[in-house]
């Protein structure tokens, strides 16, 4: 009966723990389409208190805070970037440590040195090649993880065309990692990386001057997600602005 008792508590707490998990996800997923970042931040607070975390938790945790530490800069609130940029770094530390998933780590790495610039310009010249460097990485170590793509894509459309940086090189980068993304078509639904990579996509379309796919990809965003507020009311109609 005892052994009963705990099977049973076993697959309970399994339920609770993957559906606890999925609502993670679609918290970050509704607050990233409606803007609400707030309720981002909220989701970061609150698995940062959670006891003992898998490998896999820490890594999801370290995703929502690289989404919210990009907002953060963009909004030009470098108290609350340092802040969460600070723990993302520990978190990942803690990752690396173990020598798991280096692939994503190089790719996390890329990016959080990468925020530092955004933090500090006069880093760049120090920091910028270490972005170059873990995004390339991550691409040797597994060259079926987008995320070293978008990584290195990132750090060609941020690079000054001066120091060897290019929005056709950024664009092709994003568009391998979009199609790997694809290739697992379960992975990408309410993900908010996914549609992030594709307004990045528009958006680079729109820096080189190609506006029939810049829109041609806001309508495939829109397809997916009608509610995206930042396509939506932001940035598909700038592009039919520029299109007049």
């Amino acid at each position: 009966m005892e052994r009963a008792k705990h099977i049973i508590m076993c697959v309970v707490l399994t339920f609770y723990f993957t559906n606890l998990k999925a609502d993670y996800a679609s918290a970050v997923y509704r607050s990233y389409i409606n803007n609400n970042m707030t309720q981002w931040r909220k989701v970061i607070d609150e698995m940062s208190e959670v006891k003992g975390k898998s490998n896999e938790f820490l890594m999801e945790l370290i995703n929502y805070q690289y989404g919210y530490i990009a907002w953060c800069i963009g909004e030009g609130d470098r108290e609350l970037a340092e802040k969460y940029l600070s723990e993302a770094e520990n978190n990942l530390q803690e990752i690396e440590n173990k020598s798991v998933k280096l692939s994503l780590v190089y790719s996390y790495k890329s990016a959080f040195y990468a925020y530092r610039i955004g933090l500090n310009r006069l880093r760049a010249p120090f920091l910028g090649p270490r972005t170059v460097k873990f995004a390339q990485m991550a691409i040797e170590h597994d060259k079926e993880n987008p995320y070293g793509y978008i990584q290195y894509g990132n750090s060609q459309f941020y690079m000054p065309a001066v120091f060897g940086g290019s929005k056709k090189v950024a664009l092709q980068y994003f568009k391998t990692a979009e199609k790997l993304m694809e290739s697992d078509q379960e992975k990408i639904k309410e993900n908010w990386n996914y549609l992030n990579l594709l307004a990045f996509i528009a958006i680079t379309y729109t820096e080189i001057n190609d506006y029939a796919m810049a829109k041609a990809y806001y309508d495939k965003i829109l397809k997916i997600e009608p509610d995206f507020l930042w396509v939506k009311d932001e940035l598909y109609p700038a592009l039919l602005n520029k299109i007049k």
